[in-house]
C-alpha cells in the first residue's frame, strides 16, 4: 500500500525535509510530518494498491478510510464529518448497486451469461452510473432493464424470469426491508452529525446502530444465504459488509475509538471468512469466473482500506498527549487536497483481476484455480500445501522441490503441484484397492 502526497510534501519527503507517519509496527500512515520540529505538515491526497494501481476497493469508500486520519481533529472535526457523510452517500450507492445485481444472478444455480452481465466490471460501472446520478437506487434496487439494456435480449428476458420466481421474490422482499432500514439509520447518522447537544447526537446513533443491526441480520440472515449460489452469497455477504463497516462509522463519531477499532478488526477477519466460504460454495466454472476476480479485488483492494482505517484509529489511540496537542495544534495542515484522495478511480476498460484470472485459467485446472484463491485469502495454507507437496516429492525423487523453493513459490505453482501429486496420489491408491 502507497500514499501520494501533494507535490510540495513529495518534494519534502525525497528530500529527507518530511518524513512518512508510520505505526509501532512499521505499517506506513497517509500523513507527514516535519523530520527537524515533528510537526504535522500534510495528508496524504492518494492511496494506491501494492500492484501500483489508483486504489478503488468494491465495498469499501475511500471517504470513510481517509476519516480515520481527519476525526481527531475534536475542534475542527467539519473535515472529518464532510469525508463521513459522502461515505455514506457512496455506501449507499454502493449497496444498491450489489444488491440490485441479485436479480439478475437470481436464487440458486446462476446461468453463466447472467453472472457475465454483472461482472466486477459491469459492477463498478453501474456504481458509477449511481453515482452521476445516471442510474436511480430505488427501494435498494435500480431498473437493471435499463442499465443493462445494451446487453441484448437474452439478458432481460433472464432479468423477466428471475422477477417472476416466487423464491427471489421473497428474497427480494428481505432485501428491500434490510435496505430501508439501513437507509434510515445512514439518514439518522447524518441528522445526529448536525447536533450540538452530545446526548441527542449519542441517542441518535445508538438508535441508528439498533437499526443497522436488524439490516445485517437480513443480509447475513443464513437461510437466505443457503439458498443462494456462491455469485449470489458473494452479493449478499457484500452488502453487510458495508453495514458492519457504518456500524464502526457511528462509534468514531461519539470518538470511542476502541470500540470502532474492534469493529473494524472484527470486520477484516470476516470478510476473510466470508470470501472463504464462498469459495467452498462455488461449484462450476461460470461461478468461478464470476467470483475470482471480485475476491481478487476485495482482498487487493477492500481489506487494503479497511486495514489503512484501522491502522490511522489505532495510531491515534497509541499517541501520548503531547502528540495529540501538536496533533490537534496543526492548524497548517494541508488539508486542501483531500477531496482528491475521495474522488473514486474511472472504471478502466480493463479490470486488471479478469486479465489475471484469464491468464491463470491458461495455466490451471477448477480445483487448482478454486485452491490459489484460498492461498490469496489465507495465506497460512501454503504451509500445509507445501509439507503435502515436499512429501510426495520425496517419495517421487523430485529433488528440486526443496522446502526453500517451495516458499518462494506462486500460489499458481503450489496449487498446480499440491493437485499433480494429489491426482497421482489417488491414482496409485486405486490401483491397489
Amino acid at each position: 500500500m502507497l500514499f501520494q502526497f501533494s507535490p510540495a510534501i513529495q518534494a519534502g519527503l525525497a528530500a529527507g525535509k518530511y518524513v512518512q507517519v508510520l505505526t509501532s509496527s512499521g505499517a506506513p500512515l497517509s500523513i507527514a510530518r516535519d523530520a527537524t520540529t515533528g510537526q504535522f505538515v500534510g495528508h496524504a491526497v492518494g492511496l494506491l494498491s501494492n500492484s501500483g494501481l489508483p486504489l478503488n476497493p468494491l465495498a469499501v469508500p475511500l471517504q470513510l478510510a481517509n476519516a480515520g486520519t481527519q476525526m481527531y481533529q475534536i475542534h475542527q472535526m467539519h473535515q472529518g464529518f464532510t469525508a463521513v457523510q459522502a461515505g455514506l452517500q457512496t455506501l449507499q450507492a454502493s449497496v444498491g448497486v450489489l444488491q440490485a445485481t441479485t436479480a439478475v444472478i437470481g436464487v440458486g444455480v446462476a446461468a453463466g451469461v447472467a453472472l457475465s452481465a454483472v461482472n466486477l466490471w459491469q459492477t463498478l460501472k453501474l456504481r458509477e452510473d449511481v453515482k452521476q446520478l445516471k442510474l436511480e437506487v430505488k427501494d435498494g434496487f435500480v431498473d437493471l432493464r435499463k442499465a443493462l439494456k445494451d446487453q441484448g435480449s437474452e439478458i432481460l428476458l433472464k432479468i423477466e424470469q428471475i422477477a417472476q420466481d416466487i423464491k427471489f421474490e421473497q428474497h427480494r422482499q428481505i432485501l428491500i426491508r434490510a435496505y430501508g432500514r439501513f437507509l434510515e439509520a445512514t439518514k439518522l447518522i447524518k441528522a445526529a452529525m448536525s447536533c450540538i447537544d452530545i446526548a441527542i447526537r449519542n441517542a441518535d446513533l445508538a438508535n441508528a446502530r439498533q437499526m443497522l443491526g436488524e439490516a445485517l441480520a437480513d443480509y447475513s440472515n443464513p437461510h437466505v444465504l443457503s439458498e443462494t449460489s456462491a455469485p449470489g452469497q458473494l452479493r449478499r455477504l457484500e452488502c453487510a459488509w458495508a453495514i458492519e463497516q457504518t456500524i464502526a462509522v457511528t462509534y468514531q463519531l461519539q470518538n470511542e475509538s476502541a470500540a470502532a477499532s474492534d469493529r473494524l478488526s472484527h470486520l477484516r477477519k470476516r470478510v476473510c471468512q466470508d470470501t472463504l466460504a464462498v469459495v467452498e460454495a462455488c461449484e462450476s466454472e461460470e461461478e468461478l469466473d464470476f467470483i475470482f476476480p471480485e475476491i481478487t479485488r476485495i482482498h487487493d483492494h477492500d481489506l487494503v482500506a479497511l486495514e489503512s482505517w484501522q491502522n490511522h484509529i489505532d495510531w491515534e489511540r497509541s499517541l501520548p498527549e503531547s502528540e495529540r496537542k501538536l496533533l490537534q495544534s496543526s492548524n497548517s495542515l494541508e488539508l486542501e487536497s483531500t477531496a482528491d484522495f475521495n474522488t473514486a478511480t474511472s472504471v478502466m476498460e480493463i479490470v486488471p483481476e479478469q486479465t489475471l484470472y484469464e491468464d491463470l485459467k491458461d495455466k490451471s485446472h477448477l480445483s487448482s484455480l478454486r485452491d490459489q484463491l484460498e492461498l490469496l485469502i489465507k495465506p497460512n495454507l501454503r504451509q500445509e500445501y507445501a509439507a503435502y507437496i515436499d512429501k510426495q516429492a520425496i517419495a517421487a525423487g523430485h529433488k528440486a522441490l526443496t522446502s526453500a523453493n517451495l516458499q518462494e513459490a506462486s500460489n499458481l505453482t503450489i496449487a498446480n503441484l499440491y493437485w499433480y501429486f494429489k491426482v497421482r496420489d489417488d491414482s496409485e491408491q486405486e490401483l491397489e484397492d
